[in-house]
């Protein structure tokens, strides 16, 4: 049965009358991403407590008001504070093993799928309104915060003694997988990951500990280690949320745990690797809401922004972007394809893996296991009438080749290549031999990126830097002397490492006739550098100070990232 829409059950309430539903949808066409109840509260139409009573409604559940609700510590037990955060979500009562939750967004139904998997109970929903949330969740989380050392003080006080074995038993693996303290462990790890916008988990097995890393802003992060015994518990926990085989530990495995945190879709890529004591797991967060596909919103400077803008406009030519693993060069290419994507474009890439799905562009995965390379998969996508391409990385000289002829015969190519920086890319295409001549005719530009760590805007202080940091950046001390410099002191918000976020530095080489005579002459990369500089082409070095004078990194950053440039 068809889902009755907020506004009629508003009006079929007597809240608001059919014109006043009319204006209030014509002002949330003016407010993209506010659902229909704030806009009608804003406008002053109807009271927050009347849209919880008609979200009730809509979606069949009590309404339940927290204030006036007495929450037993047994049910706060069962749901971890970042839990309650992250899903909006308030625990209120437990009756016959059915856990009845307070919800701020019942139309979030894939989150009580969620919860049923992360505390193996049944789920039942009631609505409540945000502010109510937010005020119980303060209110009774405030002198019980429960941190992983808590979780993982529960599992070492655990008195049966024949679980510290290391040998691997199925049966009792069977039974610690499905451990309450265990689920907690992994259910908290993967929260607080996804909370504080990490990019990887890891789970590391060796002799003596059992090591759990996060990787945040590029950087690991060590966490709490959990007691060395219960390595092939927690890892075969990861195992059953992935649907991959338990009893299997002897070759790599590869799956996916899907999960609906907070509104928005996050999947785990999880990767199992048989090491010499025990599996090895690292779990690739993919969160949507963390990745802003916006060519606005990568740190790109104005002037390189323009120029970038214009060559993706071309109708016809290579466009490579280049940078280690991590860089943001995935990024990068997807934020320039969502802003090309329009109904007049047909888009298709390909990708190993996938990262994101966009709406409106054709995606294919590359399976080299079956033969679908990338090479066999750019055959295959000229023939469906393409006006932009995207091939995921330009690897042997197969996908070269193709990927030339495709620009030669009328379509735009986005790929990605290895290289420290753009003038190398070009060396890098000969060597797979790429003649000299079909280079300079369809190659447009070259980018090279690195991404480093922004300061923290909560504890950002200005100090001077020492001599000897200060002639790391290569530039006279009377002119590095004329700029403020910044750092990071450390905060609660940055968990007092001093930076919070990551931001782009990029060096864009457009091929123009100065260049492409140079590559014609079969120049090395120095000299073809020495022409792009001239031709106004900024550097990662160049491209870091700027970033650092402007307050948004430290020396050390950029240093770290751009070592090999050379400014003279």
């Amino acid at each position: 049965m068809a889902q009755r829409k907020l506004g009629q059950i508003l009006v079929d309430l007597g809240y608001i009358n059919d014109d006043q539903l009319w204006d209030i949808l014509e002002e949330q066409k003016q407010s993209p991403g506010q659902v229909i109840g704030q806009v009608a509260v804003r406008m002053g139409f109807v009271t927050q407590a009347q849209v919880t009573e008609a979200l009730a409604e809509q979606w069949g559940m009590p309404v339940i008001n927290l204030e006036e609700t007495n929450i037993a510590p047994n049910v706060l037990e069962l749901v971890p504070q970042a839990m309650a955060e992250v899903y909006k979500i308030m625990p209120v009562s437990l009756k016959n093993n059915v856990l009845t939750v307070a919800m701020a967004e019942p139309q979030n139904v894939a989150s009580l799928d969620d919860l049923r998997n992360f505390l193996s109970m049944e789920i039942r929903g009631a609505v409540s309104s945000q502010v109510e949330v937010d005020a119980a969740i303060a209110r009774y989380y405030a002198d019980r915060e429960e941190s992983i050392e808590d979780v993982i003080g529960e599992l070492t006080s655990d008195d049966d003694q024949e679980k510290r074995i290391r040998g691997y038993d199925l049966a009792s693996s069977d039974e610690m997988t499905d451990a309450a303290p265990i689920k907690k462990l992994l259910n908290m790890v993967m929260l607080l990951a996804i909370r504080d916008q990490a990019s990887d988990i890891h789970l590391e097995p060796f002799e003596d500990e059992f090591k759990i890393r996060v990787r945040a802003d590029g950087v690991l992060y060590e966490m709490v280690p959990p007691p060395r015994h219960l390595a092939n518990a927690i890892v075969s926990r990861v195992k059953v949320m992935a649907n991959l085989d338990i009893a299997e530990r002897r070759l790599p495995q590869d799956g996916r745990i899907e999960l609906n945190v907070g509104g928005n879709s996050v999947d785990l890529r999880v990767s199992v690797l048989p090491t010499l004591f025990g599996e090895a797991v690292v779990m690739r967060v993919l969160d949507r809401t963390v990745v802003a596909l916006d060519l606005n919103k990568i740190g790109m400077d104005a002037v390189t922004l323009s120029r970038f803008r214009s060559i993706i406009k071309r109708p016809n030519g290579i466009m490579l972007v280049t940078g280690p693993t991590g860089s943001g060069k995935t990024t990068t290419l997807y934020s320039a394809l969502n802003e090309l994507n329009d109904i007049e474009t047909k888009i298709i890439t390909s990708e190993d893996p996938i990262e994101y799905d966009i709406e409106g562009i054709i995606q294919v995965p590359v399976n080299p296991d079956v033969g679908v390379t990338f090479a066999n998969v750019l055959r295959a996508i000229l023939r469906h009438d393409p006006d932009k391409i995207l091939v995921g990385e330009i690897r042997d000289y197969e996908t070269a080749e193709i990927a030339v002829q495709s620009a030669l015969t009328g379509h735009l190519v986005f790929s990605t290549l290895h290289t420290n920086d753009a003038p190398s890319a070009v060396t890098r295409l000969r060597d797979m031999g790429v003649p000299a001549f079909l280079i300079t005719a369809t190659v447009e530009a070259i980018l090279a990126q690195r991404l480093v760590r922004r300061i923290c805007s909560e504890c950002r202080t200005q100090f001077d830097p020492s001599d000897e940091l200060l002639l790391e950046l290569q530039l006279p001390l009377d002119t590095a002397r004329k700029y403020k410099f910044y750092y990071g002191k450390g905060c609660a918000r940055c968990n007092n490492s001093g930076y919070k976020g990551r931001i782009g530095i990029y060096e864009l080489m457009t091929i123009t006739d100065e260049i492409r005579d140079a590559i014609a002459a079969e120049a090395s990369g120095d000299d073809i550098r020495d022409v792009a500089r001239t031709q106004g082409m900024t550097t990662l070095r160049e491209a870091g100070l700027k970033l650092i004078f402007d307050g948004l990194t430290t020396i050390d950053e950029v240093v770290r990232e751009t070592v090999m440039e050379d400014i003279d």
